[in-house]
């Protein structure tokens, strides 16, 4: 009986707890800290498979969540290729033909620059905030730092290719350090982790982040970010399908 009592008492304070927190509120920060309103920098993408690896170089440029665009400046082989976001659409220049091509919705889940990431990924049609309800778990320490453990559940026809996403919030600082990214039926496909805390222009951020499939043993992409700078100005004809050609 004493035991019972123990645990009604932990769920009742932890409800109290979670309705302290505004869950929504914490996934927000988390995400536009990483992004900014606008944003310039320059990284890494390391694809790693078991016997061999590869780097790619790249610049990048945003806009909100509806634009941005990326130029690859090496390896030779794919430098001055070009990804353009606007909106739900995205499309490839490639110089080496002189061919743009528009990504079809056919091909958003295929794999980006052959990494673990997706064109859907770069697209990123749905937003964390407004296609998902959220709720807190509990807290857990990640990487030393204590955070919440948040989960997010799509809404009802949300434009969503997961049936649920788990992420991990530092208290301090609002730092995105994890995320796992699970299919309808409660599988998990892969998952994120956020490292190498850092500040990069006005703000401290996670500054290498690892996509990681959950069933592909050796399998992984490595996103390094070496330099960022945030609200920068930039404009939406910035981000046009005739600027692909003149950005290095």
């Amino acid at each position: 009986m004493k035991c019972k009592l123990i645990i009604l008492l932990f769920f009742a304070s932890f409800s109290v707890f979670a309705q302290q927190v505004d869950v929504k509120a914490l996934v927000r920060e988390a995400d536009e800290k990483m992004r900014g309103n606008s944003s310039t920098g320059t990284f890494s993408m390391t694809i790693e498979r078991p016997g061999w690896s590869r780097t790619i170089s790249m610049k990048s440029w945003s806009l909100g969540t509806e634009y941005s665009l990326i130029c690859i400046t090496a390896p030779a082989k794919e430098k001055g290729q070009v990804f353009l976001k606007r909106q739900n659409e995205m499309w490839n220049w490639i110089p080496s033909i002189e061919r743009m091509v528009k990504i079809p919705p056919s091909m958003m889940m295929q794999s980006w620059m052959g990494s673990d990431f997706t064109n859907d990924d770069l697209v990123k049609e749905s937003s964390l905030i407004k296609d998902y309800t959220h709720q807190l778990l509990g807290e857990e320490k990640i990487q030393g730092y204590d955070c919440y453990k948040i989960e997010m559940t799509p809404t009802e026809n949300a434009p969503v290719v997961w049936g649920k996403v788990i992420m991990w919030v530092s208290k301090k600082d609002k730092l995105w350090l994890k995320a796992e990214y699970y299919d309808e039926d409660g599988f998990m496909v892969n998952y994120e982790i956020f490292s190498d805390i850092k500040k990069l222009d006005d703000r401290i951020i996670p500054c290498r982040m690892e996509m990681v499939p959950a069933d592909k043993e050796g399998h992984k992409t490595i996103m390094i970010f070496e330099a960022m700078d945030f609200e920068v100005p930039l404009k939406e004809d910035f981000f046009s399908i005739q600027n692909m050609k003149k950005v290095k």
